[in-house]
């Protein structure tokens, strides 16, 4: 396999004719139809260009593999996960990169619960597909295509029926949103949402035709575009998506963005305020949801990195919250997995049921610097680790994901990253100066210039 194909929890992704090949991506749709039960698999894709090649090559896979396709076509991630459990599939996949750049692509892989498969049922794939211990049908065993035009439907309907979304109050409060749709799916599901609550949207980028004019991650560095909209708009606030918009990111009616793990941190207090209970995150998610689970007094449960980490952990702590500091909530009452229209719905509930502006809700939470830095990957990870733990010799340590280091309020966490060959560090605390500080120290370790 080419060292550009990253298969981890996250699923399988590469560049697109180089290590995503069509016969790779048959490949592991067939390994992954051989490790279901019975029935059809759902596949949705996100709006890249090499998203239709992907689709056809994937469904050709399950197909040749005795499978039954459903196409809910250009749908988000949530949306395709919702469609699994709406029509008792065996499984599903989502093609989508996410957050990396337009050359990759990717197979996420899905159970019958509409969930990431945990690394046991990933690695029973891999092994399938890297062996080519394939299951292919005879021609009177293959299995049929057929397209689904309602996936969407469903999950607005999911979405708008929680009980900590008062419809009613959104609707009356008659919002203005700038949406920036990152060129794909989330143009085209969160103005369908914002529209079903009574909000006037102003699109930015929402045409789904993978011509991305931006970075991906809706970091704050990346957002200008939507800064300006969103004042020139006079809007309430704008938010962005990532390209499967399981992701979102806030700016405020001044169009300054709060940075993408204020979305966990606000969403969960909207819940929290009407549900007590367990609330799960990972180890990179900024220490201000523990300031939110403070005020409630309720328990904060931390796990590795990876939207399949949480949700075993929501699942295991019987969590009413959650997700992913990156600006992926998670809200079990919906479905179990991060979902942008969710962070959406959840911040519309908060400005309707509490009055104000987005900044100032922002702002009765704590105030954290973070740093987030990433350089491509040297060598062997044992000998950088060796020189983390010596560079932070006198801190904390936990190993349940890399290295996560903490002091008091201060922390930093260096990991490998399984979705890109690239090694993490994400640093935190009350100061500037002592969060680059921890940044500064974890790049000269691994001999980088941080």
């Amino acid at each position: 396999m080419s060292s550009t194909l990253m298969i981890s929890v996250a699923g399988v992704r590469g560049i697109v004719g180089e290590s995503l090949t069509p016969a790779v991506i048959a490949d592991f749709a067939g390994g992954f139809a051989g490790e279901l039960a019975a029935g059809p698999v759902v596949v949705g894709r996100d709006a890249r260009r090499s998203g239709p090649m992907v689709l056809q090559a994937v469904t050709a896979g399950l197909m040749a593999a005795g499978r039954d396709v459903v196409d809910v076509g250009l749908a988000t991630t949530p949306t395709t996960q919702i469609a699994v459990e709406h029509l008792r599939a065996a499984g599903g996949i989502i093609l989508t990169a996410s957050h990396n750049p337009p050359e990759w692509n990717a197979l996420k892989f899905l159970s019958s619960r509409g969930e990431f498969l945990s690394a046991e049922e990933g690695a029973r794939v891999r092994a399938r597909a890297e062996s080519h211990s394939l299951p292919w049908r005879r021609f009177d065993a293959l299995g049929s295509p057929r397209a689904e035009a309602h996936a969407l439907d469903w999950h607005l309907e999911r979405v708008l029926a929680l009980d900590v979304i008062d419809v009613a109050a959104i609707r009356a409060r008659k919002l203005r949103v700038v949406v920036d749709g990152c060129a794909s799916v989330g143009g085209i599901a969160v103005p369908r949402l914002l529209e079903a609550l009574g909000a006037a949207v102003v699109p930015l980028d929402c045409e789904p035709n993978g011509a991305f004019t931006r970075e991906l991650e809706p970091l704050p560095e990346h957002l200008g575009a939507l800064a300006r909209a969103t004042r020139e708009a006079g809007a309430d606030f704008g938010v962005a998506c990532d390209p499967d918009a399981d992701r979102a990111a806030f700016v405020d009616g001044e169009g300054v963005p709060l940075g993408e793990e204020y979305t966990v941190a606000l969403g969960t207090s909207v819940v929290l305020e009407k549900h007590r209970g367990p609330v799960v995150t990972n180890l990179s998610t900024s220490r201000i949801v523990d300031a939110v689970c403070a005020r409630w007094g309720v328990p904060l449960y931390r796990t590795a990195v990876g939207e399949a980490h949480v949700v075993a952990g929501l699942r295991a702590h019987g969590a009413v919250a959650g997700g992913e500091g990156n600006g992926g909530m998670i809200l079990p009452a919906a479905h179990y997995g991060r979902d942008g229209l969710v962070a959406v719905a959840l911040v519309a509930n908060l400005l309707a049921t509490h009055g104000g502006t987005l900044r100032v809700a922002a702002g009765l939470l704590p105030r954290l610097y973070m740093i987030k830095a990433r350089w491509k990957r040297r060598g062997e990870w044992a000998e950088g680790a060796r020189r983390l733990k010596e560079e932070f010799a006198g801190m904390a340590l936990n190993e349940t994901d890399g290295l996560h280091f903490s002091e008091g309020d201060a922390w930093v966490h260096v990991r490998v990253s399984g979705t890109e060959p690239i090694v993490r560090a994400i640093a935190e605390s009350a100061s500037e100066s002592r969060t680059r500080e921890l940044v500064t120290r974890a790049g000269r370790a691994l001999g980088e210039a941080a």
